[in-house]
């Protein structure tokens, strides 16, 4: 199992608390992110970013990590920002591609992406003009 928080180039970041778009699905279907295909559920959180980027999210997992921004009723359309929550982001050297846990759909990552690890089998990949703008890095060296 990978795990991020044994690999000596990864960091430790934190995301920023910027508000992001959020619409739940009222149907299942599939989002075009930068990193590839995700299929979602009828009720899963649906997320466009900083600069016009989409992902997923399970609504469970939503509803645990992101909190409504006023006038935005919790559970309804509208802004969120994301709780803080520490995550392990190594910069990539190279392309790879993750399945997102819940669809086992592939993210691919090129060199200088961001693989993003929430959990043991929960990964992002995020472009690195993004992750600067949306995460802070707290540690370039791991705590011992």
């Amino acid at each position: 199992m990978l795990l991020l928080k044994d690999d000596p180039a990864a960091v430790q970041a934190l995301k920023r608390p910027l508000s992001v778009a959020v619409e739940f699905a009222k149907t299942s279907g599939v989002v075009d992110s930068l990193e590839g295909a995700v299929h979602f559920r009828a009720g899963d959180a649906l997320l466009t970013g900083v600069q016009g980027e989409r992902w997923v999210i399970q609504r469970h997992k939503f509803e645990q990590s992101y909190t409504p921004v006023e006038p935005t009723i919790n559970g309804k359309d509208g802004f969120y920002i994301k709780k803080p929550m520490l995550v392990w982001a190594k910069r990539l050297t190279q392309n790879i591609s993750v399945a997102v846990g819940w669809q086992n759909d592939p993210l691919s990552g090129v060199s200088g992406d961001w693989l993003l690890q929430y959990g043991s089998d929960d990964f992002g990949i995020i472009q690195h003009d993004i992750f600067i703008k949306t995460y802070d890095i707290l540690s370039a060296k791991k705590p011992s």
